[in-house]
C-alpha cells in the first residue's frame, strides 16, 4: 500500500488513545495473514522488554524497547496474542508479539481467525 489506509490509522489511533488491548484485527501483509489483538505501542514495548529481560541470551536487547513512543499518528500496528496463519494452524499456537507497518497492510478485517478440528 503506497498510502496508509486512513480508516486503519484511525483504528490504531483509538487503540493508542484508549490503552485497550481488546481490539481484534486480521491483516494481510507481505503475503502473510496475521491475526490477533492490538495493543498500544507503549504496552507492547513494555511486554517485549519484559520477555527479553527474562532471557539469558538476549536480555541486553530489552533496553531498546524502553525508548519512548513517538508522537503523531500511528505508523505501526502492535499485535499481541497474535498468530501467523499457515494452512490449518496459527504460529505460534500460544500467540506472539508482532509489529506491522500500517503502510504495508494490503487488506484487513475486524476480528481474529482461529481454526478448529471439529
Amino acid at each position: 500500500m503506497s498510502k496508509p489506509d486512513e480508516l486503519l490509522v484511525e483504528v490504531a489511533a483509538l487503540v493508542e488513545s484508549g490503552r485497550s488491548t481488546q481490539m481484534s484485527l486480521t491483516v494481510v501483509t507481505g503475503g502473510a495473514v496475521i491475526t490477533g489483538r492490538l495493543a498500544p505501542e507503549a504496552v507492547w514495548r513494555q511486554r517485549v522488554s519484559e520477555v527479553l529481560t527474562d532471557s539469558d541470551r538476549v536480555g541486553e536487547f530489552s533496553a531498546v524497547f524502553d525508548t519512548p513512543v513517538m508522537n503523531g499518528p500511528p505508523t505501526h500496528l502492535h499485535f499481541h496474542v497474535a498468530r501467523i496463519l499457515q494452512g490449518t494452524v496459527g504460529i505460534p499456537e500460544t500467540g506472539g508479539m508482532y509489529r506491522v507497518a500500517i503502510e504495508d497492510v494490503s487488506s484487513w478485517t475486524v476480528g481474529d481467525f482461529s481454526y478448529s478440528d471439529h
